[in-house]
């Protein structure tokens, strides 16, 4: 079992704050990569326990999704969701608030997906329960959903209200909050 480093194609294209919804993309094409990690670890564990390899494995998802994905999640709670919100079609605005709940939720689902992560890592449980299988899905599932509804609704909305001045501040933002320089 490899780690996220190991998968095919796992280096995506170099994007930069100054495309911010470039970068947004390039986001969401690592979080389906960790998401597919996910699912190999699964597969993994049943045919081999919960070995080193599972056990990195799982701890790359575990830094993906408790560090990168809450600094995504910010990035459109503070720059996308309220501009559709202001000045989006009324059925945008709609599929905002319901992309708003879903962050909630991803939040929850995370919870309930982290606690088995972590404890093959701790060498405290060397494999996964229906229950945690099901606590997976959820998660996955409402990734998968939740992306393709930003990409194919709410990023070109945004991307249609947004000038160069105001997208160059944008993806200034969005790497002071992680301490990038902007290129």
């Amino acid at each position: 079992m490899g780690t996220t480093s190991a998968l095919p194609g796992f280096n995506a294209p170099a994007v930069g704050f100054e495309q911010p919804f470039a970068m947004l993309e390039a986001c969401h094409e690592r979080v389906q990569r960790t998401l597919t990690l996910l699912q190999r670890l699964r597969a993994h564990v049943l045919e081999h326990g919960a070995d080193v390899p599972a056990q990195q494995a799982a701890h790359d998802v575990l830094r993906y999704f408790d560090i990168a994905a809450p600094l995504h999640h910010e990035d459109e709670e503070l720059h996308v969701f309220p501009l559709l919100l202001a000045q989006g079609t009324p059925g945008v605005a709609a599929l905002v608030a319901r992309l708003q709940h879903d962050h909630l939720c991803m939040t929850a689902d995370w919870v309930a997906a982290r606690l088995p992560l972590q404890a093959l890592v701790d060498g405290r449980q060397a494999g996964f329960s229906d229950a945690d299988g099901t606590a997976f899905d959820r998660f996955v599932s409402r990734y998968d959903r939740h992306i393709a509804d930003e990409e194919a609704v709410a990023y070109p909305a945004a991307k249609g209200l947004l000038a160069a001045p105001a997208l160059q501040a944008m993806g200034s933002e969005m790497a002071a909050r992680r301490k990038a320089p902007a290129r």
